[in-house]
């Protein structure tokens, strides 16, 4: 099986101009030293590379005791008559804007001089090679502030996630990183250091678009899914499944109820690597397996996890957990009226489990390993329900656990995010009662961060006990959380 990695599609491609697409580090550094009246040296650097006109001249003006706005006049007008006659670009810069033209991946200009400097520059370049250009002039603060990249992303309708800056100054990858974009850094006059999403190079000359595809950091999307009883209610109920499975887009699913055998199934005709954990409990990916965790025997109820190589040197742990349904909280609290007290009591078993999973979990964790934990907890949310403080979803939270569709759904009135039931409008024991719909199944993660996260459910499922025919082959909802991997 050929290992797969999903990354999002480069959106945009974010140039710094001084020093990085043009050689005008040279000249402002010339300019500075005109207004300064004296050589400068590297002690210097901190307040001249990568900085706004006005931070330099309010530096300059306190050495100087010169008013800082005349000295900013003065750096304006030498930096532009040097922009006019001396501009060089910088070694590959033209190719490379010339093979994202090519490959139809849009260049914006991000940079911190004034705006009548950047359009000399854009004019030498070619104006008509960006989408967009933001100068010190178009957002509140200027770099190291990521306002630039945010604004640029912006302007092109894009994720700063899905870009790559370049820049060549620390300044400049501070603000670029800051906005969350993966970084190209080209030192020009001082180097940069590596650090995690960052690649250092030399030179732009090379530089192929297919580096840059690389450059952001991977996805991996997460489903959790309660297959009811492995399906068995439902006719063709594995075709169904595998179906909604390549639908949603997964890499990962976390299974519970999986009637003995579904993990193995699937996986087979999935062409994926799977792992079962005793009769219940199972984990499907696409990525390679390098680790199990859990009692491979866990009974019915518990929780098992397995260790995913998702691309060379990026792995996630991926737990799947299944807890007790009764007593369940949300019946007491519809039809027996208990208050939050009692409530939260009838949650001691399942949060039992629950803090035998997460003991589980610390003892296999690794150092610099993000962790996901899906399941049907079988109980509300705390993050939903403000009058109770359901415990179980508590205690995962205090292990450092979040709620990858609360995080994307903050609202839990406009976005309830019911898991249970698409089958059960009204309670089957024929009284009639409204059944009470409930977020019961969780995306939790550690380390990652969220994309986006949505429950699933395909086709109008009609309500039990007529399903057999139902397109939907579960009763619960899944969850599917988009997230993004660390930067190394």
């Amino acid at each position: 099986m050929t290992p797969h990695t999903y990354r999002r599609p480069l959106q945009a491609v974010l140039f710094d101009m001084d020093g990085t697409l043009v050689d005008t580090e040279r000249l402002w550094w010339e300019a500075v030293e005109q207004a300064a009246g004296r050589p400068l040296t590297e002690d210097d650097q901190p307040e001249v590379l990568g900085r706004p006109v006005e931070h330099t001249a309010a530096w300059l003006a306190v050495a100087s005791g010169r008013p800082a706005a005349d000295i900013a006049a003065e750096l304006h007008r030498e930096f532009a008559d040097r922009v006019r006659t001396g501009i060089v670009p910088r070694p590959g810069a033209l190719d490379l804007l010339d093979a994202l033209a090519a490959a139809g991946v849009p260049a914006a200009l991000v940079t911190a001089s004034p705006r009548a400097v950047a359009d000399i520059v854009l004019d030498a370049l070619g104006a008509d090679r960006f989408a967009a250009s933001v100068t010190a002039d178009d957002t509140p603060r200027t770099k190291p502030a990521p306002d630039p990249y945010r604004a640029a992303c912006h302007a092109l309708g894009v994720d700063p996630a899905a870009c790559v800056a370049v820049e060549d100054t620390e300044t400049g990858v501070a603000s670029a990183e800051a906005a969350g974009c993966a970084v190209l850094a080209v030192p020009s006059l001082a180097p940069i250091g590596g650090a995690p999403g960052r690649t250092v190079r030399d030179t732009l000359a090379g530089v192929t678009v297919e580096e840059l595809r690389r450059m952001p950091a991977p996805e991996l999307r997460v489903m959790s899914w309660n297959l009811w009883l492995g399906g068995s209610e439902v006719d063709d109920h594995r075709a169904k499944q595998l179906k909604t499975i390549l639908e949603s887009g997964a890499d990962v699913v976390g299974l519970q109820e999986t009637g003995g055998s579904a993990a193995e199934e699937l996986a087979e005709a999935l062409g994926w690597h799977h792992h079962r954990a005793g009769e219940n409990l199972g984990v499907l990916s696409r990525h390679p397996i390098t680790a199990r965790f859990g009692d491979p025997d866990v009974g019915f109820y518990g929780a098992a996890g397995v260790r995913i190589a998702v691309a060379p040197g990026r792995e996630v742990d991926v737990w799947t957990a299944h807890l007790h349904y009764t007593p369940y909280g949300p019946y007491e609290a519809a039809f027996d009226g208990l208050p939050a007290a009692e409530l939260i009591a009838h949650e001691e078993l399942r949060l039992t489990q629950m803090r035998d999973a997460l003991d589980r979990i610390a003892a296999s964790t690794a150092e610099g390993v993000p962790v996901v934990l899906v399941g049907d907890f079988n109980c509300p949310s705390h993050l939903d329900r403000p009058d109770v403080a359901w415990p179980v979803t508590k205690a995962a939270e205090d292990a450092g656990f979040a709620d990858s569709y609360r995080e994307a759904h903050p609202d839990p009135v406009a976005e309830p995010g019911h898991t249970w039931s698409p089958i059960h409008p009204v309670h089957e024991d024929g009284s009639g009662r409204p059944e009470p719909q409930d977020r019961i199944d969780y995306v939790l993660h550690r380390g990652l961060t969220v994309r986006d996260a949505r429950t699933l459910v395909t086709g109008s499922p009609r309500p039990w006990p007529d399903v057999a025919d139902n397109d939907w082959p579960s009763d619960h909802a899944a969850v599917v959380t988009t997230f993004v991997l660390p930067t190394r």
